[in-house]
């Protein structure tokens, strides 16, 4: 198991243009790699075996108890259909904290932690991924890598992803 904290290798400084700095925890889904708010990663940790939960969609792998906590699960490629699903020692989970709910995500792997500002961050096309352009901030891009930016608080409190219920936000 590894603390976000620290798993963060820098701090953000001021970029080139100014602007501050936000840092983001990258991983892949099949063949993209994908970025979100390190500030919303609580920990990353292999993934456990899971308590299924009757009639939940495919995606929602079920829930685990952490540390007192009941997390439910989501399996991102099932939901977005990417990669293959396969549960070995190397799957690894990201156990985020959006909206005050605790949740998990299982992703193929986890990349690294990087700094990108406002100037590598651009609007993305629309048939830029298997994730619905809603919940994507942008693509970002640094040195020779594409970043999918995911706005992964919207999409796990959205009404698809079937964790909340659709008045707590």
């Amino acid at each position: 198991m590894i603390q976000a904290a620290q798993a963060a290798s820098h701090r953000p400084e001021s970029g080139s243009d100014g602007g501050y700095a936000q840092e983001f925890l990258t991983f892949t889904l099949g063949g993209e790699e994908y970025a979100i708010d390190i500030l919303k990663v609580q920990e990353i940790r292999g993934y456990d075996a899971v308590t299924g939960i009757a009639h939940a969609p495919a995606f929602i792998k079920g829930v685990i108890n952490l540390r007192g906590t009941i997390v439910p699960i989501v399996d991102l490629r099932i939901k977005f259909n990417v990669g293959v699903v396969e549960y070995t020692p190397f799957t690894v989970t990201i156990i985020l904290n959006v909206g005050g709910r605790v949740v998990g995500m299982v992703v193929d792997a986890v990349s690294d932690v990087l700094a990108l500002d406002s100037a590598q961050i651009h609007p993305a096309p629309d048939f830029a991924s298997s994730v619905d352009t809603r919940y994507i901030h942008g693509l970002g891009s640094i040195d020779e890598r594409m970043l999918i930016v995911v706005d992964i608080e919207k999409l796990m409190l959205s009404a698809d992803m079937a964790l909340v219920d659709e008045h707590v936000h």
